[in-house]
């Protein structure tokens, strides 16, 4: 499996849901996310998000890892994606799209931008259909935590995996 760089929303959907060592089984190890989205993660636990400060624990232990822009490729499609979205999503797509990472975002507007550059996609729905096809969790743990994270306010766009396995 690629490496796989993280927007917020999907990073926060497993913070807030108590389950980011589920990520860290499915990526089989590291996990990347950027400078941009780091301060997206700092600005919620300051407005009340405690549980978001389980990201900073997997940063400090090292499974998690926060990466910078470096060529010059990544930071023009950076400069190019800031016109139409936030600055975690279009930096994590310059980076996927620049070192053949995956993406994980649930934002469609993202979605529609990164496949236009060529990056294989995920969401927070893929990583728990994925968990549960390589034995991470079962699927009641799947879907126990997908409620959880419909409860923290994750726009799902299914109430239940069992349907899709």
């Amino acid at each position: 499996m690629p490496d796989v760089v993280f927007d917020a929303c999907v990073l926060s959907n497993f913070a807030l849901s108590g389950s980011m060592a589920i990520l860290r089984k499915w990526a089989g190890g590291r996990i990347f996310f950027t400078e941009y989205l780091y301060l997206e993660i700092l600005r919620g636990i300051r407005s009340g998000h405690d549980d978001l400060a389980e990201i900073q624990t997997a940063l400090s232990v090292g499974w998690l890892e926060k990466i910078e822009l470096r060529t010059s490729r990544e930071k023009a499609l950076f400069e190019k994606l800031t016109g139409s979205l936030g600055l975690g999503e279009a930096s994590g797509i310059a980076i996927a799209a620049g070192r053949r990472m995956m993406f994980a975002s649930d934002d469609l507007a993202a979605r529609r931008d990164a496949e236009k550059e060529g990056v294989l996609l995920t969401g927070t729905v893929g990583i728990l259909i994925g968990a549960v096809r390589r034995g991470v969790i079962q699927a009641s743990e799947a879907d126990r935590i997908l409620r959880l994270m419909i409860k923290n306010g994750f726009y799902s766009p299914v109430r239940s995996l069992r349907a899709l396995e």
